[in-house]
C-alpha cells in the first residue's frame, strides 16, 4: 500500500465497497430477478475538522508540517518515508529540506482535495 493511500485511509476510512441493495430489478427474461448493485456515495470529509478532532492534534503542527501530519495519522514520518511519499507525489529529487517538506505537505493536501476531501484553500497550491 502506498504511503498516500495510508494517509487517505486514515482520514477517509477504507473505500466503501459496492453493496447489494435489498430490492431486485426484473432481468427482462420474465422469470428471474437480478439483484441491483449500487455503489454507496462516500460522504465529503472536512479534512481540517477531522484532523483537529484526532487525539494529539492540539500538540502537533499538522497544518504546516508534513512530519506532524504523518505523526498525527500514525504513519512513519522519517526521511525515507517522506522521500517515498514525495516520489509517489511526483518529486524524484526530494532532499528533506524545509522547502521540500512544504511542497510535500501541499501536494498531500491537494491529493486529499482531489479525492473528495474538503480542504481549506490556504492548504492548497
Amino acid at each position: 500500500m502506498s504511503i498516500f493511500s495510508k494517509i487517505k485511509d486514515a482520514i477517509f476510512g477504507k473505500k466503501a465497497e459496492a453493496r447489494e441493495a435489498p430490492r431486485t430489478q426484473p432481468s427482462g427474461h420474465g422469470t428471474t430477478d437480478a439483484p441491483v448493485i449500487e455503489a454507496q456515495p462516500r460522504p465529503v470529509i472536512d479534512v481540517e475538522n477531522h484532523l483537529d478532532s484526532m487525539p494529539g492534534a492540539d500538540s502537533l503542527n499538522w497544518r504546516t508540517s508534513i512530519v506532524d501530519l504523518m505523526k498525527l495519522l500514525g504513519i512513519d514520518s522519517d526521511y525515507e518515508a517522506r522521500k517515498a511519499l514525495a516520489i509517489e507525489m511526483g518529486r524524484e529529487d526530494y532532499a528533506g529540506t524545509a522547502e521540500d517538506n512544504i511542497w510535500l505537505h501541499r501536494r498531500v493536501m491537494n491529493g486529499l482535495a482531489a479525492n473528495g476531501g474538503k480542504v481549506p484553500a490556504e492548504f492548497l497550491d
